[in-house]
C-alpha cells in the first residue's frame, strides 16, 4: 500500500521533491534496477494528455533509497492555484519473469499562487 502525503508547490518556482524508501525493517530500499514514475493531474481520470509528469530518477547510490520528482518553473507556472491536483509515484522493475509496479506514494497537491 502506497503512503499518501500531501504536499504544497509554489507556483512559477522549480519544485524538486527527493523521497526515501524504506523496507518494513527501516533499511532503505535498494532501487538498483528500478526505474521511477510520477503524474499529476486534476482527478484520477484525467485524459492522458492533462497529466503534468514529473521529472523522476532513482539518485546515486541506488542503494540509499532516494528518488528525485522534480518539475521545471515553466510546468509548475502552468498550474492553476484555484484546483487542487492529485498525484501518484510508482517505481518498477523487473523479478526476471515480468515487470512488477508498486505504488510507494500518493496523495494531494495544492498550489500557492504566484504575483512575479
Amino acid at each position: 500500500m502506497a503512503h499518501y502525503e500531501d504536499l504544497v508547490i509554489d507556483q512559477g518556482t522549480d519544485v524538486i521533491i527527493e523521497v526515501h524508501l524504506i523496507n518494513p525493517d527501516r533499511s532503505p530500499k535498494d532501487l538498483n534496477g528500478y526505474t521511477i514514475a510520477a503524474k499529476m493531474a486534476l482527478s484520477y481520470d484525467a485524459p492522458e494528455d492533462e497529466k503534468v509528469s514529473f521529472t523522476s530518477s532513482v539518485l546515486s547510490p541506488a542503494e540509499d533509497g532516494k528518488i528525485s520528482l522534480a518539475l521545471s518553473s515553466t510546468q509548475s507556472n502552468a498550474l492553476n492555484p484555484r484546483k487542487r491536483y492529485v498525484y501518484d509515484v510508482e517505481i518498477t522493475h523487473n523479478d526476471g519473469v515480468s515487470d512488477v509496479v508498486e505504488r510507494v506514494l500518493e496523495g494531494k497537491i495544492t498550489v500557492t499562487p504566484s504575483v512575479t
